[in-house]
C-alpha cells in the first residue's frame, strides 16, 4: 500500500507575484491561465503569501485614493504550504481544514517549488470502488497482515468501505480499519468487524 506524494501531482510550472506586483497584473495573470489564486514571494522565491480571487474582489472596493494597491497588501498571510514528499491524503487535509483551492509546494527552505489544486488532488481520489476492493483484500488484508482473503468482507461504494468479517483480535481489526483509512481514493469506512478477542495487534512472524 502505497500514498501518492504531492511531488506525483503538483504543477512545477507556477505562476507566482512579488510584493510590489500591481494588482492589475495579478488579476491578468489568473485570467490568462485560468487560475483562482497564485503565490507571492521574495527575491530568493520564498513563499510569503497567497493572494486569491477573493482578495482581488475585497481589494476591488478600497477607494481609488489609498494609491495603487500591490501583491502585498491584498495577500493572505502566512500562506499554508506543503512538502511535495508530504502525501496527498495531507494535502487533501490541509486545503479542507483551510478552506483553499490550492497549496504551494515548497522545499525545506521555504521556496516555491510547485503547486497542487484541489482539483489535482481529486483526480487522485476519483479511483473506481473495484480497484479500491482489490487494494483493500491484497496490499492490507493479505500483504500486510497475512490474513486469509476471506476473513474480511470488503465492500464499496462511492469510495466508502465496509469491513465486515470476525478476526482472532480487537487489535488486528483496529488496524485493518485504520490502515484501509490511508488507501487513496477511500472517503469512508465503516466499521463492522468482530473479534474473539481483546488483545493487542500482534505482527506475523
Amino acid at each position: 500500500m502505497k500514498q501518492r506524494r504531492v511531488g506525483s501531482v503538483m504543477s512545477g510550472d507556477v505562476v507566482s507575484a512579488r510584493r510590489a506586483t500591481p494588482l492589475d497584473d495579478v488579476a491578468r495573470w489568473l485570467a490568462e491561465h485560468d487560475i483562482n489564486g497564485l503565490p507571492v514571494v521574495d527575491a530568493e522565491d520564498r513563499v510569503m503569501g497567497v493572494v486569491s480571487a477573493t482578495d482581488l474582489t475585497s481589494a476591488r472596493s478600497v477607494s481609488e485614493t489609498d494609491g495603487m494597491l500591490t501583491a502585498g497588501a491584498v495577500m493572505s498571510a502566512p500562506a499554508r504550504t506543503i512538502r511535495a514528499d508530504d502525501s496527498v491524503v495531507r494535502a487533501a487535509r490541509l486545503m479542507s481544514t483551510s478552506g483553499v483551492e490550492r497549496l504551494p509546494v515548497v522545499d525545506e527552505e521555504a521556496r516555491l517549488v510547485g503547486m497542487v489544486t484541489r482539483r489535482d488532488v481529486l483526480r487522485i481520489f476519483a479511483r473506481p470502488d473495484g480497484e479500491i476492493r482489490d487494494e483493500v483484500i491484497d496490499e492490507i488484508v493479505v500483504r500486510a497482515l497475512w490474513l486469509n482473503p476471506h476473513s474480511v468482507d470488503v465492500a464499496v461504494r462511492d469510495g466508502v468501505v465496509t469491513l465486515s468479517g470476525r478476526l482472532e483480535s480487537s487489535g488486528t481489526a483496529t488496524v485493518v480499519v485504520w490502515m484501509t483509512r490511508q488507501i487513496n481514493g477511500v472517503t469512508g469506512v465503516v466499521d463492522r468487524l468482530t473479534y474473539r478477542l481483546e488483545a493487542p495487534y500482534r505482527p506475523p512472524a
